[in-house]
């Protein structure tokens, strides 16, 4: 059921590589409102004609032949890897589990086994909270918007109730001090007000007790008094709270400075908040303060330990969180439908997965020995969209969670880990709540781009840490550091070209696959298999004959690859942009 933190350090870091921002994000995080409607209508058709679409051209029906061809064949390099044919087959075979229809599974990520092995619970746990949750609001919660702050939040106290019991039920007696924290949080929230004390107090409790978690391995009664042993007998489902109190820490850090930022309002911009209507888009709800009477212990639990969003997020503010209690979002049954059935393909593809490939089995005891390089390859390749499907997963189910209870958060997945030709992107679209939150948070209030060259230092520092602390971690974030620099040169002198012609756009596209180069090697190394880092990963690809010649090959299929995603990519930013 915990979301561990055992996930590879080039992956956990690979998705912060993007943390700048365009210029177009203000200070509070909101960007420009979109055009009106007709507007928008009109420049899609303008842009329809003076941009044809390229998928119906010899080109296209080139890139069509070798997908056919390539996708099924990576799949059967894949499998071939894991099979009992191969002769590195007994050294992960002990890792396996049996499976559905007498086929043997690859359970070993233990991250993803921890959640697959308890959704009966979860899923019984929901099954109970739902109903009271929608009995409790339909009875006892107004229809209409709560537009005074003078209206209790009813929904708060049900939450805060709830949030109790199923915490107790996961970490047991921990629950003191998951309290004993959060209300030590709260309370330099309350004492420093306004001050300009208060956020770095904020920032200094929070960084302090992570790294006191990590020292202390969660805490022992024991260690505070002998009398109190007996508290350490019920540590419930789930003995390492601290584990999933990084999530938690997050909530703590936006109720601090959201609050703190609301204090600091000027009188004219407290008058030109509207609060007879909803915001009007989910940037608003995030950069507009509540009522001053919102900041109250209360609903600062409901929103610390919201029980669908606790274990894993995704990430909301609170400002976020208190204002679809006062103006309820509509999520439509048909968007309900829509996520649920994207969870069940999501899940069922896992499975699929488990039982075809063993690749996480493999680079656990790194058996490839003697492997052909193809095979090697794809054990890297697959590993990396395994830890992207997994990580959906277990996000977008406790989204759905959060959407069938009335609380939208943000997705956290937005696109595929190989659709991506840039660490900018990557980051936007890999755990993007945790994204925007570390640009609220942390980036912007350093300076945002106009200091970039220095504060991409803090927040990459600040996310090793936050993921685990560990030297080799910070190691690696600091010189991630070092590879978003090419990206944003490069990006600087191939936009300024315009695509009209087919000279231009390849010529655009092959300066942005230029940035992401260091991104492909790591994905074909094999970077992802152990803690060496990728070192026996490149040993093998150069170990033996006619590697050159099959990686190149290799590698111009990658980068054909990249260069659809390019061009399906420029759709969708046209699209947005009108």
């Amino acid at each position: 059921m915990t979301v561990h933190r055992d996930q590879e350090k080039g992956t956990l870091l690979n998705h912060q590589e993007g943390v700048l921002v365009q210029d177009e994000i203000s200070a509070d995080g909101a960007k420009e409102q979109p055009a009106p409607s007709t507007y928008v209508h009109q420049k899609r058709v303008q842009d329809r004609s003076t941009n044809p679409s390229l998928f119906n051209t010899k080109e296209f029906y080139l890139y069509y032949l070798i997908f056919i061809t390539c996708v099924p064949y990576m799949f059967k390099t894949g499998h071939d890897a894991s099979s009992e044919s191969n002769p590195n087959y007994e050294k992960f075979k002990d890792l396996l589990e049996d499976g559905w229809f007498g086929f043997k599974m690859d359970n070993s990520d233990q991250q993803y086994a921890n959640f697959r092995n308890n959704l009966p619970i979860l899923a019984a746990v929901i099954c109970i909270y739902l109903p009271l949750s929608h009995l409790y609001r339909r009875f006892l919660v107004p229809v209409t918007p709560v537009k005074s702050p003078h209206q209790p939040l009813y929904r708060a106290y049900f939450f805060v109730a709830f949030s109790f019991i199923y915490i107790y039920f996961m970490h047991g007696n921990s629950l003191l001090k998951i309290g004993a924290i959060v209300s030590m949080n709260y309370a330099i929230a309350k004492l420093g007000g306004s001050s300009r004390l208060m956020p770095t107090a904020t920032w200094i409790f929070n960084l302090g007790i992570l790294f006191l978690n990590e020292t202390y391995r969660g805490y022992n009664f024991t260690d505070i008094h002998s009398s109190l042993e007996w508290l350490d007998n019920n540590r419930g489902m789930n003995s390492r709270w601290d584990v999933t109190f990084n999530f938690t820490m997050l909530r703590l850090v936006s109720f601090n400075l959201d609050y703190y930022w609301s204090l600091r309002q000027t009188r004219e911009e407290k008058q030109r908040i509207d609060r007879d209507r909803a915001p009007a888009t989910d940037k608003e709800r995030v950069s507009t303060p509540t009522f001053a009477e919102d900041y109250n212990f209360t609903y600062y639990l409901a929103f610390t330990l919201y029980a669908p969003l606790y274990v894993a997020g995704p990430i909301m503010t609170f400002n976020d969180f208190i204002s679809q209690l006062r103006y309820p979002k509509e999520v439509k049954a048909k968007t309900l439908r829509m996520w649920f059935g994207r969870l069940i393909f999501c899940l069922l593809t896992m499975e699929f997965m488990m039982h075809y490939m063993h690749l996480v089995a493999i680079s656990k005891r790194q058996a490839w020995d003697n492997n052909p390089i193809l095979q090697i390859c794809m054990i890297g390749l697959f590993n990396l969209v395994l830890i992207w499907l997994k990580l959906m997963i277990i996000w977008r189910f406790f989204r759905f969670w959060a959407l069938v209870d009335g609380i939208e958060a943000p997705e956290n997945m937005i696109r595929c880990v190989l659709n991506n030709y840039s660490a900018l992107g990557f980051w936007r679209s890999w755990h993007k709540s945790y994204n925007l939150w570390t640009l609220r948070y942390i980036y912007i209030p350093l300076g945002g781009t106009r200091y970039a060259i220095y504060n991409i230092w803090v927040v990459f520092t600040f996310v090793a840490v936050w993921h685990d602390i560990n030297l080799k971690l910070l190691a690696w974030a600091w010189l991630i550091s070092f590879f978003v620099l090419p990206e944003i040169i490069a990006s600087k002198i191939f936009s300024k070209k315009k695509a009209s012609s087919k000279g231009m756009r390849i010529d655009k596209y092959m300066g942005k696959l230029a940035a992401l180069s260091p991104f492909v090697c790591r994905r074909c190394s094999g970077q992802h298999f152990h803690d060496d880092g990728g070192k026996s990963g490149w040993l093998q690809l150069g170990s033996r004959e006619h590697d050159e010649d099959a990686f190149g090959s290799l590698w111009v299929a990658v980068r054909m690859d990249d260069y659809v995603l390019l061009f399906l990519r420029d759709l969708c930013v046209r699209a947005d942009a009108v």
